[in-house]
Protein backbone atom coordinates (compact mmCIF):
# COMPACT_ATOMS: atom_id res chain seq x y z
CA UNK A 1 0.00 0.00 0.00
CA UNK A 2 1.13 3.53 -0.52
CA UNK A 3 -0.64 6.65 0.27
CA UNK A 4 0.38 10.30 -1.04
CA UNK A 5 -1.86 13.21 -0.04
CA UNK A 6 -4.54 13.06 -2.74
CA UNK A 7 -4.47 9.33 -4.29
CA UNK A 8 -4.25 5.79 -2.50
CA UNK A 9 -2.54 2.89 -4.01
CA UNK A 10 -2.91 -0.56 -3.65
CA UNK A 11 0.55 -2.04 -5.02
CA UNK A 12 0.57 -5.73 -6.08
CA UNK A 13 4.13 -6.05 -5.91
CA UNK A 14 4.40 -9.90 -7.03
CA UNK A 15 2.54 -8.98 -10.55
CA UNK A 16 4.43 -5.59 -10.55
CA UNK A 17 1.36 -3.73 -10.87
CA UNK A 18 -1.09 -1.24 -8.88
CA UNK A 19 -3.73 0.30 -8.66
CA UNK A 20 -4.81 3.91 -7.02
CA UNK A 21 -8.31 5.85 -6.42
CA UNK A 22 -8.24 9.61 -5.76
CA UNK A 23 -8.83 10.76 -1.89
CA UNK A 24 -10.68 13.65 -1.06
CA UNK A 25 -10.04 12.99 3.05
CA UNK A 26 -9.54 10.07 5.26
CA UNK A 27 -13.21 9.27 7.29
CA UNK A 28 -11.98 6.71 9.76
CA UNK A 29 -8.38 4.46 10.83
CA UNK A 30 -7.81 2.04 13.70
CA UNK A 31 -6.12 -0.88 14.79
CA UNK A 32 -8.47 -3.64 15.83
CA UNK A 33 -7.82 -7.21 17.81
CA UNK A 34 -7.37 -8.44 14.21
CA UNK A 35 -6.39 -5.97 11.48
CA UNK A 36 -5.85 -2.20 10.69
CA UNK A 37 -9.28 -0.36 9.26
CA UNK A 38 -9.06 2.46 7.03
CA UNK A 39 -11.69 4.08 5.91
CA UNK A 40 -11.58 6.88 2.69
CA UNK A 41 -13.62 9.12 1.25
CA UNK A 42 -12.97 9.16 -2.53
CA UNK A 43 -13.84 11.49 -5.63
CA UNK A 44 -14.99 8.60 -7.72
CA UNK A 45 -15.80 5.30 -5.83
CA UNK A 46 -18.12 7.01 -2.92
CA UNK A 47 -16.44 5.70 0.24
CA UNK A 48 -13.98 2.66 0.51
CA UNK A 49 -12.66 0.33 2.97
CA UNK A 50 -9.16 -1.10 3.52
CA UNK A 51 -8.23 -3.18 5.32
CA UNK A 52 -4.05 -4.36 6.60
CA UNK A 53 -3.64 -1.90 3.06
CA UNK A 54 -5.86 -4.12 0.48
CA UNK A 55 -8.83 -2.77 -0.94
CA UNK A 56 -12.40 -4.02 0.93
CA UNK A 57 -14.64 -2.52 -0.79
CA UNK A 58 -16.15 0.93 -2.38
CA UNK A 59 -19.50 2.28 -2.55
CA UNK A 60 -19.23 2.19 -6.70
CA UNK A 61 -18.43 -1.03 -7.50
CA UNK A 62 -19.17 -3.59 -4.96
CA UNK A 63 -22.83 -5.15 -6.09
CA UNK A 64 -20.63 -7.07 -8.69
CA UNK A 65 -18.56 -9.02 -6.05
CA UNK A 66 -22.06 -9.12 -3.32
CA UNK A 67 -24.88 -9.97 -6.43
CA UNK A 68 -21.77 -13.02 -7.62
CA UNK A 69 -20.83 -14.24 -4.22
CA UNK A 70 -24.95 -14.55 -3.31
CA UNK A 71 -26.80 -15.07 -6.16
CA UNK A 72 -25.26 -18.05 -8.41
CA UNK A 73 -25.12 -20.26 -5.50
CA UNK A 74 -28.90 -19.39 -4.81
CA UNK A 75 -30.08 -20.25 -8.06
CA UNK A 76 -28.13 -22.94 -8.32
CA UNK A 77 -29.44 -25.05 -5.50
CA UNK A 78 -32.56 -25.87 -5.75
CA UNK A 79 -34.59 -24.99 -2.75
CA UNK A 80 -31.74 -23.15 -0.50
CA UNK A 81 -33.24 -22.42 2.97
CA UNK A 82 -30.40 -21.98 5.51
CA UNK A 83 -27.62 -20.33 4.79
CA UNK A 84 -24.03 -19.62 7.04
CA UNK A 85 -21.43 -16.55 6.18
CA UNK A 86 -18.76 -16.99 7.18
CA UNK A 87 -17.09 -13.38 6.89
CA UNK A 88 -19.39 -10.99 5.07
CA UNK A 89 -18.83 -8.33 7.37
CA UNK A 90 -19.86 -5.26 5.49
CA UNK A 91 -23.01 -7.01 5.30
CA UNK A 92 -23.64 -7.10 1.39
CA UNK A 93 -23.42 -10.81 1.01
CA UNK A 94 -26.21 -11.13 3.57
CA UNK A 95 -28.26 -8.35 2.08
CA UNK A 96 -28.37 -10.48 -1.39
CA UNK A 97 -29.05 -13.68 0.22
CA UNK A 98 -32.32 -12.23 2.25
CA UNK A 99 -33.65 -11.04 -1.27
CA UNK A 100 -34.54 -14.94 -2.24
CA UNK A 101 -38.18 -15.28 -0.59
CA UNK A 102 -37.62 -19.25 0.54
CA UNK A 103 -34.66 -18.45 2.65
CA UNK A 104 -35.63 -19.34 6.41
CA UNK A 105 -32.44 -18.73 8.09
CA UNK A 106 -28.75 -16.69 7.28
CA UNK A 107 -26.63 -16.74 10.15
CA UNK A 108 -23.23 -14.81 9.79
CA UNK A 109 -19.85 -15.04 11.88
CA UNK A 110 -17.55 -12.26 11.41
CA UNK A 111 -14.37 -12.39 13.92
CA UNK A 112 -13.98 -8.64 13.78
CA UNK A 113 -16.60 -6.91 14.85
CA UNK A 114 -15.44 -3.43 13.98
CA UNK A 115 -15.84 -4.46 9.95
CA UNK A 116 -19.79 -4.84 10.43
CA UNK A 117 -19.81 -1.37 12.98
CA UNK A 118 -18.13 0.84 10.69
CA UNK A 119 -20.08 -0.82 7.56
CA UNK A 120 -23.32 0.06 9.48
CA UNK A 121 -22.01 4.02 9.29
CA UNK A 122 -20.06 4.20 5.90
CA UNK A 123 -21.82 1.78 3.60
CA UNK A 124 -25.69 2.27 5.64
CA UNK A 125 -26.78 0.85 2.18
CA UNK A 126 -25.24 -2.75 2.86
CA UNK A 127 -26.80 -2.82 6.05
CA UNK A 128 -30.27 -2.74 4.93
CA UNK A 129 -31.04 -5.98 6.24
CA UNK A 130 -29.50 -6.50 9.07
CA UNK A 131 -32.23 -6.86 11.74
CA UNK A 132 -34.19 -8.75 9.01
CA UNK A 133 -35.93 -11.89 11.37
CA UNK A 134 -34.39 -14.35 9.82
CA UNK A 135 -30.49 -13.07 9.93
CA UNK A 136 -28.07 -13.85 12.78
CA UNK A 137 -25.11 -12.04 13.15
CA UNK A 138 -22.21 -13.41 15.30
CA UNK A 139 -18.87 -11.92 16.08
CA UNK A 140 -16.55 -14.98 16.62
CA UNK A 141 -14.33 -17.25 15.03
CA UNK A 142 -16.16 -19.03 12.07
CA UNK A 143 -13.34 -21.88 11.86
CA UNK A 144 -14.59 -22.83 15.48
CA UNK A 145 -17.92 -22.28 14.82
CA UNK A 146 -18.05 -24.69 11.93
CA UNK A 147 -16.07 -27.38 13.87
CA UNK A 148 -18.85 -27.69 17.07
CA UNK A 149 -21.86 -27.46 13.91
CA UNK A 150 -24.09 -30.62 13.45
CA UNK A 151 -24.04 -32.65 10.78
CA UNK A 152 -26.14 -31.96 7.71
CA UNK A 153 -27.11 -28.84 8.96
CA UNK A 154 -26.91 -25.83 6.15
CA UNK A 155 -27.80 -25.47 2.43
CA UNK A 156 -25.38 -23.00 1.18
CA UNK A 157 -22.23 -21.93 2.85
CA UNK A 158 -20.81 -18.52 2.16
CA UNK A 159 -17.13 -18.01 2.30
CA UNK A 160 -16.86 -14.03 2.31
CA UNK A 161 -13.23 -13.81 3.36
CA UNK A 162 -10.28 -11.57 3.18
CA UNK A 163 -7.30 -12.67 1.21
CA UNK A 164 -5.58 -16.72 2.02
CA UNK A 165 -3.34 -14.30 5.20
CA UNK A 166 -3.99 -13.15 8.68
CA UNK A 167 -7.13 -14.32 10.36
CA UNK A 168 -8.55 -15.63 6.86
CA UNK A 169 -5.88 -17.90 5.65
CA UNK A 170 -7.50 -20.86 7.84
CA UNK A 171 -10.79 -20.92 5.67
CA UNK A 172 -8.71 -22.06 2.97
CA UNK A 173 -7.04 -24.98 3.99
CA UNK A 174 -8.30 -29.11 3.82
CA UNK A 175 -9.27 -28.96 7.41
CA UNK A 176 -11.79 -26.00 6.76
CA UNK A 177 -13.24 -27.76 3.96
CA UNK A 178 -13.88 -30.94 5.37
CA UNK A 179 -15.79 -29.18 8.31
CA UNK A 180 -17.79 -27.34 5.71
CA UNK A 181 -18.28 -30.74 3.79
CA UNK A 182 -19.61 -32.60 7.05
CA UNK A 183 -21.99 -29.46 8.08
CA UNK A 184 -23.75 -29.04 4.43
CA UNK A 185 -26.63 -31.45 3.51
CA UNK A 186 -25.99 -34.11 0.89
CA UNK A 187 -27.06 -31.43 -1.72
CA UNK A 188 -25.85 -28.39 0.13
CA UNK A 189 -23.35 -26.26 -2.07
CA UNK A 190 -20.25 -24.34 -0.49
CA UNK A 191 -19.17 -20.74 -2.65
CA UNK A 192 -16.11 -19.08 -1.49
CA UNK A 193 -14.36 -15.97 -3.04
CA UNK A 194 -11.62 -17.19 -5.05
CA UNK A 195 -9.05 -14.54 -6.12
CA UNK A 196 -8.40 -13.42 -9.89
CA UNK A 197 -7.33 -16.33 -11.54
CA UNK A 198 -5.36 -14.02 -13.88
CA UNK A 199 -2.79 -13.25 -10.66
CA UNK A 200 -3.51 -16.33 -8.46
CA UNK A 201 -3.83 -19.39 -10.16
CA UNK A 202 -1.61 -20.82 -7.39
CA UNK A 203 -4.16 -20.05 -4.64
CA UNK A 204 -7.10 -21.55 -7.20
CA UNK A 205 -4.95 -24.56 -7.45
CA UNK A 206 -4.70 -24.99 -4.07
CA UNK A 207 -8.50 -24.34 -3.40
CA UNK A 208 -9.28 -26.99 -5.52
CA UNK A 209 -6.68 -29.73 -4.94
CA UNK A 210 -8.18 -29.03 -0.90
CA UNK A 211 -11.56 -28.88 -1.96
CA UNK A 212 -11.28 -32.67 -3.45
CA UNK A 213 -9.29 -33.81 -0.82
CA UNK A 214 -11.90 -32.80 1.70
CA UNK A 215 -14.89 -34.50 -0.27
CA UNK A 216 -16.26 -32.20 -2.85
CA UNK A 217 -16.41 -33.90 -5.44
CA UNK A 218 -17.17 -31.17 -8.41
CA UNK A 219 -16.07 -27.13 -8.38
CA UNK A 220 -17.26 -24.93 -10.45
CA UNK A 221 -15.47 -21.10 -10.91
CA UNK A 222 -17.43 -18.37 -11.82
CA UNK A 223 -15.48 -15.36 -12.93
CA UNK A 224 -16.45 -11.18 -13.17
CA UNK A 225 -14.80 -7.85 -13.26
CA UNK A 226 -14.02 -6.07 -10.17
CA UNK A 227 -12.06 -3.09 -11.04
CA UNK A 228 -10.47 -2.15 -7.38
CA UNK A 229 -9.13 -5.56 -7.03
CA UNK A 230 -5.88 -6.83 -8.01
CA UNK A 231 -6.02 -7.15 -11.83
CA UNK A 232 -9.78 -5.92 -12.27
CA UNK A 233 -10.87 -9.60 -12.91
CA UNK A 234 -12.47 -12.01 -9.68
CA UNK A 235 -13.56 -15.16 -9.10
CA UNK A 236 -15.90 -17.04 -6.69
CA UNK A 237 -15.50 -20.76 -6.97
CA UNK A 238 -18.54 -23.14 -5.81
CA UNK A 239 -17.62 -26.27 -4.59
CA UNK A 240 -20.77 -29.35 -3.75
CA UNK A 241 -20.79 -33.31 -3.22
CA UNK A 242 -23.13 -34.45 -5.34
CA UNK A 243 -24.70 -31.34 -7.63
CA UNK A 244 -24.19 -30.16 -11.33
CA UNK A 245 -22.77 -26.75 -10.78
CA UNK A 246 -23.06 -26.04 -14.45
CA UNK A 247 -26.74 -25.93 -14.49
CA UNK A 248 -29.10 -23.53 -12.32
CA UNK A 249 -32.17 -22.47 -12.09
CA UNK A 250 -32.19 -20.38 -14.99
CA UNK A 251 -36.29 -19.89 -15.31
CA UNK A 252 -35.87 -18.78 -11.44
CA UNK A 253 -33.16 -16.32 -12.18
CA UNK A 254 -35.00 -14.86 -15.52
CA UNK A 255 -37.94 -14.19 -13.32
CA UNK A 256 -36.21 -13.13 -10.04
CA UNK A 257 -38.50 -11.34 -7.70
CA UNK A 258 -35.91 -8.45 -6.52
CA UNK A 259 -33.69 -6.06 -8.80
CA UNK A 260 -30.14 -6.47 -8.97
CA UNK A 261 -27.28 -3.76 -10.66
CA UNK A 262 -25.24 -6.91 -12.22
CA UNK A 263 -26.27 -10.46 -11.77
CA UNK A 264 -29.04 -12.11 -14.34
CA UNK A 265 -29.40 -15.40 -16.24
CA UNK A 266 -27.36 -14.47 -18.78
CA UNK A 267 -24.84 -13.59 -16.57
CA UNK A 268 -24.80 -16.11 -14.39
CA UNK A 269 -24.77 -18.58 -17.69
CA UNK A 270 -21.76 -16.34 -19.53
CA UNK A 271 -19.96 -16.23 -15.92
CA UNK A 272 -19.60 -20.66 -15.87
CA UNK A 273 -17.74 -20.26 -19.18
CA UNK A 274 -13.98 -20.93 -19.18
CA UNK A 275 -11.24 -19.67 -20.49
CA UNK A 276 -8.80 -21.47 -22.34
CA UNK A 277 -6.18 -21.41 -19.63
CA UNK A 278 -8.64 -22.49 -17.11
CA UNK A 279 -9.65 -25.42 -19.23
CA UNK A 280 -6.16 -26.54 -19.08
CA UNK A 281 -5.73 -26.27 -15.68
CA UNK A 282 -8.71 -28.21 -15.03
CA UNK A 283 -7.84 -30.63 -17.32
CA UNK A 284 -4.33 -31.61 -16.35
CA UNK A 285 -5.46 -31.99 -12.55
Amino acid sequence: MAMSADWFTEVCERNGSSFSLKVKKKLHEEQTKYQKIEIFETAGFGNLMVIDGFIMLSQRDNYFYHEMMAHPVMFTHQNPESVLIIGGGDCGTLQAILQHPQVKSVRQIEIDEQVTRLSEKYFPELCSSNNDKRAEIDFIDGIKWVENAKDDALDIIVVDSTDPVGPAEGLFSKSFYEQCCRVLKDDGILIQQSESALYHMDILSDMYEAMSAAGFNNQSTLFYPQCVYPSGWWSATMAAKNVNLESFRQLDADNKMFDTQYYNAAIHQAALAKPEFFKRFLQAR
